[in-house]
Parts: structure tokens; C-alpha cells; sequence
């Protein structure tokens, strides 16, 4: 059984901090496994959206081995993608979350982003796919520059009329995925993506933000300690009415308040 250390709220963020990174993803886990039963009990179908990140991986294992969740009851949907990958090519967002969940778990229906149609009407297909029925959960980690899926500071909009467009990517962001071991070169990654905007990820009613590791900390410190702005997009977290952090101490090791 794992136990946080402690915890505070920051606004209305409910954040959670766990002595390993272990202990963080399998706390997350439980919690998105209790909500969606609890979800079960009131509705037939749950629609969940999940971050593909190598920083959700504790997470996604959680999920994948948690036996008690009906995924036949469960549509998903992934929160991002980029453009021009082969369809075969292993960092396809898609890609990971099939190989780390949706093969495993096998849920009722799955929602790729499909980038190889036209930009305009990839995007139109998937977002009357989300406006079918309300989003319940959102599974999401922060990127380095403190961006939510792929709204980077230059590109984030916090009242974005889209709920998915395609964007040019920071270079910070495009250098984490090479720090995360996901491309071998800043060469290699593409430029640009397709991202669900911000308002498309707050409509959910749940959201579970999954953030550890160093070179999260200084991400985690502007999520909690700055302004709600887009120069930090995560910001915009602390003002949801069902969102939980979950960090470990090293994510969370710039962060002022230790406990409260």
C-alpha cells in the first residue's frame, strides 16, 4: 500500500507528493481506478483521454493490471499526435498508448488522432467524436515548459474556441522528447502536431496530472507558485474543481511549501 508524504491545495489543485516515483503512479492509479467505478455506478459508458508520455508510464501499468475495471464500459481518446510520423513509426503517440494500455486492456471503443487525412478534417471528425458526450476522466502529465499536451507557452489559449488544432511545436518541448528518449536527435522530431486545446481538456470532470522526475521541477514549482498564465499552460490546472497533482519529491523539489 502506498501513502503520500503529504499534501497540500494550491487554489483548487489537490497535490499529492510521494517519496518515489512508484508510489506516485500507483497512488494516481488507484484513484483513477476508484473514480471510474465510481463513474460505473452512475452511467453505462466512462470516456476517458490519456497523456502518452513516458512519464505516465507507472500509471498506465497501474491501469493495465488493475483487474476490477470494466474497460468494456470505457471509450478513450488520446490528447495528442504528431504530423507526419509513418504510421508505423514507435513515438506515435497512438502507438504507445496501444502497446502500454489499449491492447491490454482491450475498452470498448478507441479514438486515434488520424494525421494522415487533411488537417481540417482530422480535426472535425475528432472533435465531433469528444462532443458525442461529456469527457468524465482526463489521465495528463506537464512537459518540461509547463505545457499540457502539446499547447506550449507560445501557442496556449486558455479561452481556445477549438477543442483540437494543429500547432508548431516550442523547441523546449520538441528537445524534451529527446531528453525522454523518444527520438535520438532534435532533427528527428517534427515540428508540428495535432493537441487538444486546454478548454477541451478542462471540460472533463475529472483530471489526474501525473508529474515526476527532476526536470519536472522547475515546471511543477510555476504550476503551484506563479501566475495562472499561459507562459506556464498548467497552470490553468489550479483552477479546476476535480483536478489532483501527484508528485514525486523530485518534481517537487523547488516547490516552496512542503506541506500544509
Amino acid at each position: 500500500m502506498t501513502e503520500q508524504l503529504f499534501g497540500n491545495k494550491v487554489d483548487l489543485i489537490q497535490v499529492s507528493v510521494f517519496s518515489s516515483r512508484a508510489d506516485m503512479g500507483a497512488a494516481a492509479g488507484k484513484d483513477v481506478a476508484d473514480c471510474i467505478r465510481l463513474l460505473h455506478g452512475q452511467q453505462e459508458i466512462v470516456r476517458m483521454v490519456f497523456a502518452a508520455a513516458p512519464s505516465q508510464a507507472e500509471l498506465l501499468s497501474y491501469l493495465a493490471a488493475h483487474t476490477s475495471i470494466d474497460w468494456k464500459r470505457i471509450d478513450v481518446f488520446h490528447m495528442d499526435e504528431y504530423i507526419g510520423l509513418p504510421p508505423e513509426a514507435p513515438q506515435r503517440f497512438g502507438f504507445f498508448l496501444m502497446e502500454h494500455l489499449f491492447k491490454k486492456v482491450k475498452p470498448r471503443r478507441i479514438h486515434l488522432i488520424n494525421d494522415s487525412a487533411e488537417l481540417q478534417e482530422t480535426c472535425m471528425v475528432y472533435e465531433k467524436l469528444l462532443k458525442e458526450f461529456p469527457i468524465d476522466i482526463v489521465c495528463l502529465g506537464v512537459g518540461e515548459n509547463g505545457h499540457l499536451a502539446f499547447n506550449d507557452p507560445p501557442v496556449a489559449d486558455f479561452d481556445d474556441r477549438e477543442t483540437i488544432k494543429p500547432v508548431v511545436l516550442d523547441q523546449a518541448c520538441r528537445q524534451q522528447q529527446v531528453n525522454d528518449g523518444c527520438f535520438t536527435s532534435l532533427n528527428n522530431v517534427p515540428l508540428q502536431a495535432l493537441t487538444l486545446t486546454i478548454p477541451a481538456l478542462l471540460s472533463a470532470t475529472y483530471l489526474f496530472c501525473v508529474v515526476p522526475g527532476k526536470t519536472k521541477s522547475v515546471a511543477v514549482k510555476n504550476l503551484l507558485e506563479g501566475n495562472i498564465a499561459a507562459a506556464c499552460p498548467a497552470s490553468i490546472l489550479r483552477t479546476h474543481n476535480n483536478c489532483r497533482l501527484y508528485v514525486d519529491m523530485d518534481s517537487y523539489s523547488l516547490v516552496t511549501a512542503k506541506h500544509s
